[in-house]
């Protein structure tokens, strides 16, 4: 739908995940520059002050050498249940809404939201709500490509119809000019600990954000709807800078529009594609069962071609009309 936008003359704000594997996520950026089009993703917590100003002081050295990142993603997910096929709702083009991937016959489970939850047309949590942490935790530690992941887990508690893990822990190793970075995400679907203060003072259910750890300090970020930080300094862990403020990613979109400046942008869609990537390494290494060594220049999986099929969608294809063209 982005690229059909943008060859209908359009500017884009897709919602995240703007892709369902790394091939799309390519042949999106791809349509921006031939098109010279404003594409934004909906990474609100990019438009947030109060974390732009975290990034920053990190920039800055406030909390020394930061060498890791752990992207939280702790929400309380019930079970989805068994779902018998039924009818069609009157009024959905069931077509339309199944789009690219495999027709299946309805059932509610594979309709709104919880279609998150199937690999022909979701990511899991970490491709939902975490993708959203997964770009603050890579934003932060100022990296892009990795150069290793590692992801295992699993689906476990519920007898039920998901597919995609509801525990998952994934890591990454960076080459940062030569300099090693580590990066760890979590998902985890039930009763947790909170971290680093990230969870409405310990009280909510959930603790969704990132945790930065440097030779000084480290600095959190509260994510869903908060766009806040808290640094806590020193060996004796002293309350330092803090900030709240959410932003508007939706106003810099329409900024941006009007001044056609692509660098206006807080959260341009080459910088999702960095982030969307992360995601899919981390899905096809638990899916595969294995680590997978990645060449950040080519964007290619090292000798893996089964790793490499399923980070083009080989596992489940475009059903026609609703093809990803080779050429943009």
């Amino acid at each position: 739908m982005a690229i059909w936008g943008m060859q209908a003359g359009k500017d884009v704000y897709v919602e995240k995940p703007c892709s369902h594997n790394i091939f799309e996520a390519k042949q999106i950026v791809a349509a921006a520059r031939k098109y010279d089009k404003i594409v934004q993703q909906g990474s609100q917590i990019r438009s947030s002050k109060a974390v732009q100003e975290a990034i920053q002081k990190m920039r800055d050295g406030l909390i020394g050498d930061v060498y890791l990142s752990r992207g939280l993603c702790f929400k309380w997910r019930d079970t989805i249940g068994r779902k018998p096929v039924e009818p069609v709702p009157p009024g959905v083009d069931y077509d339309l809404w199944t789009g690219p991937s495999p027709m299946h016959q309805f059932t509610r489970n594979r309709f709104h939201y919880t279609w998150h939850w199937f690999w022909d047309t979701g990511n899991g949590d970490i491709g939902n709500q975490g993708i959203h942490e997964m770009d603050i935790a890579r934003w932060g530690l100022g990296v892009k490509y990795p150069t290793k992941v590692s992801a295992i887990g699993g689906h476990f508690m519920f007898d039920d119809d998901q597919e995609t893990p509801n525990t998952l822990t994934a890591t990454y190793e960076f080459d940062d000019h030569g300099k090693k970075k580590m990066m760890v995400f979590e998902v985890r679907h039930w009763i947790t600990n909170h971290e680093s203060g990230i969870g409405d003072n310990g009280r909510a259910p959930n603790t969704v954000g990132a945790v930065f750890y440097g030779s000084k300090g480290n600095l959190a970020v509260w994510d869903e709807d908060h766009g806040r930080y808290q640094t806590y300094l020193g060996r004796e862990q002293a309350p330092g800078p803090s900030g709240q403020d959410i932003g508007n990613n939706w106003a810099n979109f329409i900024a941006a529009v009007r001044t056609r400046k692509h660098e206006d942008l807080n959260a341009p869609i080459e910088e999702a594609h960095t982030s969307m990537a992360l995601m899919h390494l981390a899905n096809a290494s638990y899916r595969l069962g294995r680590t997978l060594n990645f060449n950040p220049d080519t964007q290619q999986v090292i000798n893996d071609a089964e790793a490499d099929t399923l980070l083009r969608d080989g596992d489940r294809g475009y059903r026609a009309p609703f093809t990803v063209p080779e050429e943009v």
